[in-house]
């Protein structure tokens, strides 16, 4: 059976987007209404931050089941929100397995040549060290920029027999993959428990012994030779006093989540135990990394 989808452009997308879903749509998506041309405007950062806010104009796209559905919920909403029915696109969209149509969208993702993140539902690249995880609840598929720089990093840091705190762990996967090139122990540490329970089904899968666990129940005052954080810039920086105690004297700190923008900020919060550098970039993105020194406070 097909589904009908109404399309519509908006200076007011979030009350829109929740009145549409309380009025019975299946799916509502927005992207930016001037997509694809000299106006299109990039959004990332942090929530509050500037380059966070919505568009100027978005494009909402609503799915219901079929046209009478789509009329109603469209009265609805506009009724709940004081303002008239909008003039909208209406199409038709086909059914289909959209388990399969979401599958195919992910595929293995290679990093540094060594590594590969593989769903559970693809065969792994020849020769490489493979992580099964799937796209899930959890952040850190590899396929953003923050992660993949990560990724690299410890591709060429982790050692043989080295500890590794993940702190920020998400999807668990710098964890795994940290005891997948030879560490002899990696903690994740994660402030939601949603991330805890995929981090430690994705370890379970992966067949490693990763530990992962809420703030407090990471062990006191014990240091790792590598701390890895993919988290965004403000955290980061409150962190920095928590985060340097935990990297042992001559030990490796790398710092991700941090637009190029932000480097320097994030680095001063820093400079009392680490003299970090970015280490590489994407995307606008920058990998922050130093060593702690022998003799740091």
């Amino acid at each position: 059976m097909p589904y009908t989808a109404l399309e519509f452009d908006t200076d007011a997308a979030e009350p829109w987007f929740d009145a549409l879903l309380d009025a019975g749509a299946l799916a509502v998506d927005a992207a930016d209404a001037h997509a694809g041309t000299p106006d299109e405007t990039p959004l990332f950062g942090e929530p509050g931050a500037p380059g966070a806010t919505p568009w100027r104009c978005s494009r909402l796209t609503a799915l219901f089941v079929d046209d009478a559905a789509a009329e109603a919920a469209l009265v609805l909403a506009a009724r709940s929100l004081g303002r008239p029915v909008p003039a909208c696109r209406r199409t038709r969209v086909a059914d289909q397995d959209w388990v399969r149509a979401t599958q195919a969208q992910f595929g293995p993702i290679t990093i540094g040549g060594r590594l590969a993140i593989v769903p559970s539902w693809c065969d792994p690249p020849e020769g490489a060290i493979a992580i099964r995880l799937d796209p899930g609840l959890a952040f850190g598929t590899g396929s953003h920029p923050t992660t993949s720089l990560c990724l690299e990093w410890l591709l060429a840091f982790v050692t043989r027999g080295s500890t590794v705190l993940d702190y920020g762990c998400g999807s668990g996967v710098l964890a795994i993959a940290a005891m997948r090139l030879g560490a002899r122990e990696a903690v994740g540490v994660d402030l939601d428990p949603q991330a805890i329970r995929a981090s430690r089904d994705n370890a379970r899968a992966n067949a490693v012994a990763a530990t992962f666990v809420l703030p407090d129940g990471l062990a006191a005052g014990v240091p790792f030779d590598v701390v890895v954080a993919n988290i965004l810039a403000n955290p980061l920086i409150l962190l920095a006093p928590a985060l340097a105690a935990r990297v042992r004297p001559g030990g490796r700190l790398a710092l991700s989540g941090i637009l190029a923008a932000q480097a320097d900020e994030v680095i001063a919060a820093y400079a009392p135990w680490f003299t970090l550098r970015a280490w590489r970039g994407a995307e606008g993105w920058v990998l922050l990394a130093g060593e702690r020194a022998a003799a740091a406070g």
